[in-house]
């Protein structure tokens, strides 16, 4: 089917040719390729754009998704740092490395406080974006692209896996960040894959919820858990968001 839609373009009149733009020719080349079968070439997924956000890596953001929206309660619901945690880092894409330096591929921070907790899958070119201030509360600079590039797991697709602040400054004096501030959204221009949120009634559950505050999982882990100032914290930040609602709801349902 590929190459009878090339063929189909090359075949084109030269003089209905000339006056497109290489742009335009591009398109229409994806458009014949996209209505060709049900079936899209691998590089067209690799090639695909959020028109929102787009630094993000779409096929691995989707199959971090997937991965997150599969992890059962039990599986969520064991010990926190020696099962749970691990669990996030693979659906995110994350290897588990909490012996290397930090900006090097360290995770051992991910999931584990109030703010590292947006999973991000962002393309390649866009891993070693800086924060050239839009990001407040957030470093000058904040080179995380070697790291991601150590951490991130290939077999989700191209581009990399990050966990993202999601605060704009100390999540214990500034309790509620716009939506849109985070470092995914704002300095790799990525839409969040998955967001963990404590849920606000003893905080000893969270759930995973996508970009659009949907549900993917949850689960109410044992043994070591973040400090429980950090998981409040972790709520508070989202409280009456669209990131909050799920947790608020189920605090509600329990109460």
């Amino acid at each position: 089917m590929l190459f009878a839609a090339i063929a189909s373009l090359a075949a084109l009149d030269l003089e209905r040719l000339r006056p497109l733009t290489r742009r335009a020719a591009l398109l229409g080349l994806g458009a014949s390729i996209a209505t060709s079968g049900s079936q899209r070439p691998a590089f067209a997924k690799a090639l695909e754009l959020d028109p929102d956000y787009p630094g993000t890596a779409v096929e691995r953001m989707q199959a971090v998704r997937q991965r997150a929206a599969s992890l059962t309660p039990s599986e969520l619901s064991r010990d926190w740092s020696s099962s749970v945690r691990p669990r996030l880092l693979w659906a995110a894409g994350m290897r588990d490395l909490r012996d290397a330096a930090p900006g090097q591929g360290y995770t051992g921070h991910a999931f584990n406080d109030a703010i590292h907790v947006d999973a991000t899958a962002m393309r390649d070119e866009e891993s070693d974006a800086l924060n050239d201030g839009r990001v407040r509360g957030i470093a000058l600079g904040n080179r995380l692209g070697p790291g991601i590039a150590a951490a991130s797991l290939t077999e989700l697709g191209p581009g990399g896996s990050w966990s993202t602040c999601q605060a704009t400054s100390s999540p214990l004096s500034s309790p509620r960040p716009a939506e849109d501030s985070g470092v995914a959204h704002l300095q790799f221009r990525s839409r969040i894959a998955f967001k963990l949120v404590w849920v606000p009634d003893d905080y000893s559950r969270f759930l995973l919820v996508d970009d659009d505050g949907r549900l993917l999982a949850t689960g109410a882990p044992t043994g070591r858990l973040p400090a429980l100032e950090q998981r409040e914290a972790n709520y508070a930040m989202v409280a009456g968001s669209k990131y909050g609602n799920e947790a608020a709801q189920m605090a509600r349902k329990e109460g």
